[in-house]
């Protein structure tokens, strides 16, 4: 085996080398230079924020419309009271009258006039407004009045809404009229209440 003689490094080469170092060092240095600056342009270079467009007017929540005014005539009504029409009383018939029962038993149906109206006749389906006083024919205690209540009576007639004396008494009565009316208790209240009289004044019929 040869052996070789180790050369040494002489100047130049030690120089030539180096400088090749130091070249490939600067290169890597301008390298990264140039990656830093390329990375903190492309940072600080943000694209600003697009804004947003406002809705159309289209889009937007409609106003709110403040409700119309119901003028007076279309405004509910609250219902009128269910009374009878204010009538005109005649004269005779202006003053409550006083009632006395009877003697004995009502054996029939028995109607008295006191007072002649001077009205249309009373006809079975017409609803009749009337003033009355009911007392017990055996005691004469008042039982009920429309005086006391401060307001006539309205009822249909001959429909069956009333007791059945009113029913067969007081048509064909004349508006206007005064009657006296002695009902048996079959046809009234039953043995309960017993025979009645009533005083009733007719004061329409329609």
């Amino acid at each position: 085996m040869s052996t070789e003689t180790a050369r040494p490094i002489t100047g130049d080469t030690a120089k030539r080398r180096s400088q090749a170092i130091g070249g490939a060092v600067a290169g890597l240095a301008v390298v990264a230079v140039l990656v830093t600056v390329f990375v903190t342009v492309r940072g600080g270079d943000d694209e600003p924020a697009t804004p947003t467009a406002a809705a159309p007017p289209s889009a937007a929540a409609p106003a709110e419309t403040p409700p119309a005014e119901v003028p007076p005539s279309e405004q509910a009504v609250p219902p009128a009271q269910d009374q009878p029409a204010p009538v005109d009383t005649p004269a005779a018939l202006s003053k409550e009258p006083v009632v006395k029962g009877g003697t004995g038993a009502v054996s029939e149906l028995k109607v008295t006039p006191l007072v002649a109206g001077k009205g249309p006749a009373v006809k079975a389906g017409q609803t009749v407004t009337a003033n009355y006083v009911l007392v017990s024919y055996k005691t004469g205690e008042i039982m009920d009045s429309s005086w006391q209540r401060g307001q006539p009576f309205s009822t249909a007639i001959g429909a069956g809404q009333v007791i059945e004396g009113w029913d067969k008494s007081i048509p064909g009565q004349k508006v206007g009229s005064r009657i006296q009316i002695d009902v048996p208790a079959a046809m009234a209240y039953g043995p309960e209440r017993g025979d009645l009289r009533f005083v009733v004044d007719i004061l329409d019929a329609k």
